[in-house]
Protein backbone atom coordinates (compact mmCIF):
# COMPACT_ATOMS: atom_id res chain seq x y z
CA UNK A 1 0.00 0.00 0.00
CA UNK A 2 1.27 3.50 -0.84
CA UNK A 3 1.93 6.12 1.82
CA UNK A 4 -1.10 7.95 3.21
CA UNK A 5 -0.16 11.53 4.01
CA UNK A 6 -1.17 13.63 7.01
CA UNK A 7 -4.10 15.42 5.35
CA UNK A 8 -5.54 12.31 3.67
CA UNK A 9 -8.42 10.25 5.03
CA UNK A 10 -9.10 6.58 4.46
CA UNK A 11 -12.65 5.16 4.48
CA UNK A 12 -14.01 4.52 7.97
CA UNK A 13 -13.83 0.77 7.39
CA UNK A 14 -10.05 1.18 7.31
CA UNK A 15 -9.59 4.28 9.46
CA UNK A 16 -11.33 2.83 12.53
CA UNK A 17 -9.07 -0.27 12.78
CA UNK A 18 -6.07 2.02 12.29
CA UNK A 19 -7.34 4.23 15.10
CA UNK A 20 -7.79 1.18 17.33
CA UNK A 21 -4.22 0.16 16.50
CA UNK A 22 -2.98 3.55 17.72
CA UNK A 23 -5.11 3.14 20.85
CA UNK A 24 -3.59 -0.25 21.64
CA UNK A 25 -0.07 1.03 20.96
CA UNK A 26 -0.31 3.77 23.57
CA UNK A 27 -2.57 2.14 26.17
CA UNK A 28 0.07 0.03 27.92
CA UNK A 29 2.37 2.95 28.72
CA UNK A 30 -0.44 5.42 29.35
CA UNK A 31 -2.08 3.31 32.06
CA UNK A 32 1.28 2.11 33.44
CA UNK A 33 2.21 5.56 34.76
CA UNK A 34 -0.91 5.96 36.94
CA UNK A 35 -0.65 2.34 38.08
CA UNK A 36 2.90 2.99 39.30
CA UNK A 37 2.07 6.29 40.96
CA UNK A 38 -1.29 5.52 42.58
CA UNK A 39 -3.59 7.40 40.21
CA UNK A 40 -6.55 6.11 38.18
CA UNK A 41 -5.73 4.34 34.86
CA UNK A 42 -9.17 5.17 33.43
CA UNK A 43 -8.64 8.84 34.27
CA UNK A 44 -5.31 8.72 32.44
CA UNK A 45 -7.01 7.15 29.43
CA UNK A 46 -9.72 9.84 29.47
CA UNK A 47 -7.14 12.64 29.87
CA UNK A 48 -5.03 11.27 27.00
CA UNK A 49 -8.03 11.37 24.67
CA UNK A 50 -9.01 14.91 25.71
CA UNK A 51 -5.40 16.05 25.51
CA UNK A 52 -4.88 14.58 22.05
CA UNK A 53 -8.00 16.34 20.73
CA UNK A 54 -6.76 19.67 22.15
CA UNK A 55 -3.35 19.05 20.58
CA UNK A 56 -4.78 18.19 17.15
CA UNK A 57 -7.02 21.25 17.22
CA UNK A 58 -4.18 23.64 18.06
CA UNK A 59 -1.86 22.16 15.44
CA UNK A 60 -4.55 22.19 12.77
CA UNK A 61 -4.33 18.37 12.51
CA UNK A 62 -0.97 18.86 10.80
CA UNK A 63 0.94 16.80 13.41
CA UNK A 64 -0.12 13.12 13.55
CA UNK A 65 0.73 12.53 17.20
CA UNK A 66 -1.00 10.98 20.18
CA UNK A 67 -0.48 12.39 23.68
CA UNK A 68 -0.14 9.91 26.52
CA UNK A 69 1.16 9.76 30.08
CA UNK A 70 4.74 10.99 30.48
CA UNK A 71 7.24 8.78 32.31
CA UNK A 72 9.33 11.84 33.24
CA UNK A 73 7.02 12.63 36.16
CA UNK A 74 6.77 9.19 37.79
CA UNK A 75 9.13 10.12 40.64
CA UNK A 76 7.41 13.43 41.41
CA UNK A 77 3.91 11.91 41.24
CA UNK A 78 4.92 9.01 43.50
CA UNK A 79 6.14 11.41 46.19
CA UNK A 80 2.93 13.45 46.26
CA UNK A 81 0.40 10.66 45.68
CA UNK A 82 1.80 7.51 47.33
CA UNK A 83 4.07 9.03 49.96
CA UNK A 84 2.09 12.13 50.97
CA UNK A 85 -1.45 11.26 49.79
CA UNK A 86 -1.56 14.82 48.45
CA UNK A 87 -3.68 14.75 45.28
CA UNK A 88 -4.24 18.52 45.33
CA UNK A 89 -0.50 19.18 45.49
CA UNK A 90 0.19 16.71 42.68
CA UNK A 91 -2.43 18.25 40.40
CA UNK A 92 -1.06 21.72 41.17
CA UNK A 93 2.31 20.40 40.00
CA UNK A 94 0.79 18.95 36.82
CA UNK A 95 -0.94 22.27 36.14
CA UNK A 96 2.38 24.10 36.61
CA UNK A 97 3.89 21.94 33.87
CA UNK A 98 1.13 23.05 31.50
CA UNK A 99 1.70 26.69 32.46
CA UNK A 100 5.46 26.30 31.90
CA UNK A 101 4.72 25.03 28.39
CA UNK A 102 2.47 28.00 27.66
CA UNK A 103 5.21 30.41 28.80
CA UNK A 104 7.71 28.65 26.52
CA UNK A 105 5.19 28.98 23.69
CA UNK A 106 5.13 32.77 24.12
CA UNK A 107 8.95 32.86 24.01
CA UNK A 108 8.99 30.78 20.82
CA UNK A 109 6.30 33.00 19.28
CA UNK A 110 8.37 36.07 20.13
CA UNK A 111 11.71 34.83 18.79
CA UNK A 112 10.47 32.43 16.11
CA UNK A 113 11.45 28.81 15.43
CA UNK A 114 13.62 29.08 12.30
CA UNK A 115 16.73 28.95 14.50
CA UNK A 116 15.90 25.34 15.40
CA UNK A 117 17.33 23.85 12.19
CA UNK A 118 20.53 25.90 12.56
CA UNK A 119 21.07 25.06 16.21
CA UNK A 120 20.08 21.42 15.72
CA UNK A 121 21.57 20.11 12.44
CA UNK A 122 20.99 16.52 11.22
CA UNK A 123 23.94 15.07 13.16
CA UNK A 124 22.38 16.34 16.39
CA UNK A 125 18.74 15.65 15.54
CA UNK A 126 19.47 12.21 14.07
CA UNK A 127 21.53 11.14 17.07
CA UNK A 128 18.93 12.44 19.53
CA UNK A 129 16.12 10.71 17.66
CA UNK A 130 18.11 7.46 17.71
CA UNK A 131 18.70 7.57 21.46
CA UNK A 132 15.05 8.41 22.14
CA UNK A 133 14.24 4.98 20.75
CA UNK A 134 17.30 3.13 22.04
CA UNK A 135 17.04 4.57 25.55
CA UNK A 136 13.53 3.12 25.78
CA UNK A 137 14.61 -0.40 24.83
CA UNK A 138 15.36 -1.41 28.46
CA UNK A 139 11.72 -0.59 29.25
CA UNK A 140 10.62 -2.79 26.34
CA UNK A 141 12.91 -5.63 27.44
CA UNK A 142 11.67 -5.37 31.02
CA UNK A 143 8.05 -5.59 29.85
CA UNK A 144 8.84 -8.52 27.58
CA UNK A 145 10.69 -10.34 30.36
CA UNK A 146 7.38 -10.87 32.17
CA UNK A 147 6.92 -13.78 29.75
CA UNK A 148 9.38 -14.15 26.90
CA UNK A 149 7.32 -16.80 25.11
CA UNK A 150 4.35 -14.46 24.77
CA UNK A 151 6.57 -11.45 23.98
CA UNK A 152 8.56 -13.23 21.26
CA UNK A 153 5.39 -14.66 19.73
CA UNK A 154 3.77 -11.21 19.65
CA UNK A 155 6.93 -9.65 18.19
CA UNK A 156 7.16 -12.39 15.54
CA UNK A 157 3.55 -11.84 14.46
CA UNK A 158 4.14 -8.08 14.17
CA UNK A 159 7.25 -8.62 12.04
CA UNK A 160 5.76 -11.30 9.79
CA UNK A 161 2.53 -9.38 9.12
CA UNK A 162 4.46 -6.16 8.53
CA UNK A 163 6.69 -7.80 5.91
CA UNK A 164 4.52 -10.51 4.37
CA UNK A 165 1.01 -9.20 5.04
CA UNK A 166 -1.28 -8.54 2.09
CA UNK A 167 -3.78 -5.74 1.58
CA UNK A 168 -5.20 -4.11 4.68
CA UNK A 169 -3.46 -6.51 7.10
CA UNK A 170 -0.12 -4.99 6.12
CA UNK A 171 -1.03 -1.63 7.66
CA UNK A 172 -2.38 -3.00 10.95
CA UNK A 173 0.44 -5.35 12.01
CA UNK A 174 0.56 -4.00 15.56
CA UNK A 175 -3.17 -4.51 16.10
CA UNK A 176 -3.00 -8.05 14.72
CA UNK A 177 0.06 -8.83 16.86
CA UNK A 178 -1.61 -7.57 20.06
CA UNK A 179 -4.75 -9.64 19.39
CA UNK A 180 -2.67 -12.73 18.61
CA UNK A 181 -0.49 -12.22 21.68
CA UNK A 182 -3.57 -11.68 23.85
CA UNK A 183 -5.13 -14.94 22.64
CA UNK A 184 -1.93 -16.89 23.39
CA UNK A 185 -1.66 -15.26 26.82
CA UNK A 186 -5.31 -16.17 27.47
CA UNK A 187 -4.64 -19.87 26.75
CA UNK A 188 -1.56 -19.72 28.97
CA UNK A 189 -3.66 -18.38 31.84
CA UNK A 190 -1.96 -14.98 31.93
CA UNK A 191 -5.09 -12.88 31.41
CA UNK A 192 -6.88 -11.84 34.59
CA UNK A 193 -10.58 -12.12 33.72
CA UNK A 194 -11.93 -11.29 37.17
CA UNK A 195 -11.84 -7.53 36.57
CA UNK A 196 -13.48 -7.97 33.16
CA UNK A 197 -16.36 -9.95 34.68
CA UNK A 198 -16.71 -7.47 37.55
CA UNK A 199 -16.80 -4.56 35.10
CA UNK A 200 -20.11 -5.81 33.65
CA UNK A 201 -21.77 -5.23 37.03
CA UNK A 202 -21.28 -1.47 36.57
CA UNK A 203 -20.89 -1.04 32.80
CA UNK A 204 -20.81 2.77 32.80
CA UNK A 205 -18.64 4.82 35.17
CA UNK A 206 -17.18 8.30 35.39
CA UNK A 207 -13.47 8.08 34.56
CA UNK A 208 -12.64 10.70 37.21
CA UNK A 209 -13.77 11.22 40.81
CA UNK A 210 -12.94 14.92 41.25
CA UNK A 211 -12.56 18.00 39.07
CA UNK A 212 -10.24 20.93 39.74
CA UNK A 213 -8.51 19.61 42.86
CA UNK A 214 -5.70 22.12 43.44
CA UNK A 215 -3.84 23.82 46.28
CA UNK A 216 -1.24 26.57 46.34
CA UNK A 217 1.70 24.23 46.90
CA UNK A 218 4.98 25.96 46.07
CA UNK A 219 6.95 22.77 46.67
CA UNK A 220 4.86 20.94 44.08
CA UNK A 221 5.35 23.73 41.55
CA UNK A 222 9.14 23.74 42.06
CA UNK A 223 9.20 19.94 41.81
CA UNK A 224 7.11 19.54 38.65
CA UNK A 225 7.61 22.69 36.53
CA UNK A 226 11.37 22.25 35.79
CA UNK A 227 10.64 18.74 34.46
CA UNK A 228 8.78 20.38 31.58
CA UNK A 229 12.21 20.75 29.96
CA UNK A 230 12.39 16.96 29.60
CA UNK A 231 9.07 16.58 27.81
CA UNK A 232 9.89 19.68 25.74
CA UNK A 233 12.99 17.96 24.44
CA UNK A 234 11.01 14.75 23.90
CA UNK A 235 8.51 16.72 21.82
CA UNK A 236 11.31 18.28 19.79
CA UNK A 237 12.84 14.87 19.12
CA UNK A 238 9.48 13.42 18.16
CA UNK A 239 8.81 16.29 15.74
CA UNK A 240 12.17 15.54 14.14
CA UNK A 241 11.14 11.91 13.70
CA UNK A 242 7.74 12.83 12.29
CA UNK A 243 9.30 15.37 9.93
CA UNK A 244 11.68 12.68 8.74
CA UNK A 245 9.15 9.94 8.07
CA UNK A 246 6.47 12.23 6.60
CA UNK A 247 9.03 14.36 4.69
CA UNK A 248 7.39 17.56 5.98
CA UNK A 249 9.09 20.14 8.21
CA UNK A 250 6.60 20.14 11.07
CA UNK A 251 8.80 22.48 13.14
CA UNK A 252 8.00 25.15 10.55
CA UNK A 253 4.42 24.19 9.62
CA UNK A 254 2.45 24.25 11.86
CA UNK A 255 5.49 25.25 13.90
CA UNK A 256 7.11 23.89 17.04
CA UNK A 257 5.52 26.72 19.03
CA UNK A 258 2.06 25.31 18.22
CA UNK A 259 3.24 21.86 19.30
CA UNK A 260 4.42 23.29 22.63
CA UNK A 261 1.16 25.18 23.17
CA UNK A 262 -0.89 22.11 22.32
CA UNK A 263 1.04 19.97 24.78
CA UNK A 264 0.81 22.65 27.47
CA UNK A 265 -2.95 23.09 27.23
CA UNK A 266 -3.44 19.31 27.02
CA UNK A 267 -1.45 18.82 30.23
CA UNK A 268 -3.37 21.65 31.90
CA UNK A 269 -6.64 19.96 30.94
CA UNK A 270 -5.36 16.63 32.31
CA UNK A 271 -4.71 18.26 35.69
CA UNK A 272 -8.36 19.32 35.93
CA UNK A 273 -9.48 15.67 35.97
CA UNK A 274 -6.73 14.16 38.11
CA UNK A 275 -4.60 13.03 35.16
CA UNK A 276 -0.85 13.02 34.65
CA UNK A 277 1.35 15.27 32.45
CA UNK A 278 1.06 14.40 28.76
CA UNK A 279 3.64 14.10 26.02
CA UNK A 280 3.74 13.01 22.38
CA UNK A 281 4.17 9.23 22.22
CA UNK A 282 7.00 7.34 20.57
CA UNK A 283 4.84 4.20 20.39
CA UNK A 284 2.39 5.85 18.02
CA UNK A 285 5.18 7.36 15.94
CA UNK A 286 6.52 3.83 15.62
CA UNK A 287 3.12 2.73 14.29
CA UNK A 288 3.24 5.52 11.70
CA UNK A 289 6.74 4.48 10.63
CA UNK A 290 5.76 0.83 10.20
CA UNK A 291 2.42 1.35 8.43
CA UNK A 292 3.34 4.47 6.41
CA UNK A 293 -0.18 5.75 7.13
CA UNK A 294 0.34 9.25 8.57
CA UNK A 295 -3.27 10.45 8.49
CA UNK A 296 -4.14 12.62 11.51
CA UNK A 297 -7.74 11.46 11.14
CA UNK A 298 -6.73 8.10 12.62
CA UNK A 299 -5.40 9.86 15.73
CA UNK A 300 -8.74 11.65 16.11
CA UNK A 301 -10.46 8.26 16.04
CA UNK A 302 -8.04 6.86 18.63
CA UNK A 303 -8.69 9.84 20.92
CA UNK A 304 -12.48 9.52 20.77
CA UNK A 305 -12.33 5.76 21.33
CA UNK A 306 -10.04 6.31 24.34
CA UNK A 307 -12.57 8.74 25.83
CA UNK A 308 -15.44 6.33 25.16
CA UNK A 309 -13.60 3.38 26.69
CA UNK A 310 -12.83 5.36 29.81
CA UNK A 311 -16.60 5.56 30.44
CA UNK A 312 -17.45 2.01 29.35
CA UNK A 313 -16.10 -0.21 32.09
CA UNK A 314 -16.00 -3.64 30.35
CA UNK A 315 -14.10 -2.54 27.24
CA UNK A 316 -11.74 -0.50 29.33
CA UNK A 317 -11.18 -3.55 31.54
CA UNK A 318 -10.35 -5.69 28.50
CA UNK A 319 -7.69 -3.22 27.32
CA UNK A 320 -6.23 -2.94 30.81
CA UNK A 321 -6.11 -6.74 31.02
CA UNK A 322 -3.61 -6.95 28.13
CA UNK A 323 -0.60 -8.69 29.70
CA UNK A 324 2.58 -6.66 30.02
CA UNK A 325 4.49 -9.24 28.00
CA UNK A 326 2.19 -8.73 24.99
CA UNK A 327 2.87 -4.99 25.01
CA UNK A 328 6.56 -5.73 25.60
CA UNK A 329 6.76 -7.71 22.37
CA UNK A 330 5.11 -4.86 20.49
CA UNK A 331 7.18 -2.01 21.88
CA UNK A 332 10.44 -3.84 21.12
CA UNK A 333 9.83 -3.22 17.44
CA UNK A 334 8.18 0.20 17.94
CA UNK A 335 11.06 1.62 19.98
CA UNK A 336 13.55 0.01 17.61
CA UNK A 337 11.85 1.76 14.69
CA UNK A 338 12.42 5.10 16.43
CA UNK A 339 16.12 4.34 16.78
CA UNK A 340 16.31 3.34 13.12
CA UNK A 341 14.52 6.56 12.11
CA UNK A 342 17.31 8.55 13.74
CA UNK A 343 19.95 6.72 11.76
CA UNK A 344 17.88 7.26 8.62
CA UNK A 345 17.86 11.01 9.30
CA UNK A 346 21.65 11.13 9.26
CA UNK A 347 21.98 8.85 6.22
CA UNK A 348 19.53 10.91 4.15
CA UNK A 349 21.24 14.17 5.22
CA UNK A 350 24.61 12.72 4.12
CA UNK A 351 26.21 13.38 7.51
CA UNK A 352 29.96 12.97 7.01
CA UNK A 353 31.39 10.95 9.88
CA UNK A 354 34.91 11.30 8.53
CA UNK A 355 34.75 14.76 10.14
CA UNK A 356 35.75 14.69 13.78
CA UNK A 357 33.13 17.29 14.72
CA UNK A 358 30.25 15.09 13.59
CA UNK A 359 31.85 11.99 15.10
CA UNK A 360 32.36 13.65 18.48
CA UNK A 361 28.85 15.11 18.61
CA UNK A 362 27.24 11.76 17.81
CA UNK A 363 29.55 9.91 20.23
CA UNK A 364 28.73 12.20 23.16
CA UNK A 365 24.99 12.13 22.45
CA UNK A 366 24.92 8.33 22.27
CA UNK A 367 27.05 7.90 25.40
CA UNK A 368 25.03 10.27 27.55
CA UNK A 369 21.64 9.37 26.10
CA UNK A 370 22.01 5.64 26.60
CA UNK A 371 24.43 5.64 29.54
CA UNK A 372 22.60 7.97 31.92
CA UNK A 373 19.66 6.29 33.62
CA UNK A 374 17.92 9.51 34.64
CA UNK A 375 16.99 12.15 32.02
CA UNK A 376 19.73 10.92 29.68
CA UNK A 377 17.96 12.18 26.54
CA UNK A 378 17.71 15.69 27.98
CA UNK A 379 21.39 15.90 28.96
CA UNK A 380 22.49 14.33 25.68
CA UNK A 381 20.45 16.84 23.66
CA UNK A 382 21.85 19.80 25.58
CA UNK A 383 25.40 18.46 25.16
CA UNK A 384 24.89 17.88 21.43
CA UNK A 385 23.54 21.40 20.86
CA UNK A 386 26.38 22.91 22.91
CA UNK A 387 29.07 21.01 21.02
CA UNK A 388 27.55 21.95 17.67
CA UNK A 389 27.67 25.63 18.61
CA UNK A 390 31.23 25.75 19.99
CA UNK A 391 33.06 23.34 17.66
CA UNK A 392 34.21 24.74 14.33
CA UNK A 393 33.72 22.86 11.10
CA UNK A 394 36.80 20.94 10.12
CA UNK A 395 37.04 22.72 6.76
CA UNK A 396 37.35 26.06 8.57
CA UNK A 397 40.10 24.73 10.81
CA UNK A 398 42.02 23.19 7.89
CA UNK A 399 41.67 26.40 5.88
CA UNK A 400 43.09 28.42 8.74
CA UNK A 401 46.11 26.11 9.08
CA UNK A 402 46.75 26.28 5.33
CA UNK A 403 46.89 30.08 5.43
CA UNK A 404 49.37 30.05 8.32
CA UNK A 405 51.65 27.61 6.47
CA UNK A 406 51.49 29.74 3.30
Amino acid sequence: MNEVQIHERLPLTRAIPLGVQHLFAMTGATILVPLLTGLSPTTALFASGIGTIIFLLLTGSKVPAYLGSSFAFIGALTVFIKDQNNLAGAMTGVLSVGIAYVLIYFLLSLFGTKWINKVIPPVVSGSVVAIIGLSLTPVAADMASQNWIVAIFTLSVAILVSIYGKGFSKIVPILIAIVAGYILAWFMGLVDTTKIIAAFETPFVLPFSSVGTFSLDVTAILTFAPLALITLIEDLGHMMILSNITRKDLNQDPGFDKVVLGNGLATGAASLFGGVPLTTYAENIGVLAITKVYSSFNLWIAAFIAIGLSFFNPLGAVIMSIPTAVMGGVVIVLFGMIGAAGLRTMVEANVDFSKNKNLIIAAVIFSLGIGLKSHGVMYATIAGIFLNLILKDETEAVSGVSKEIA
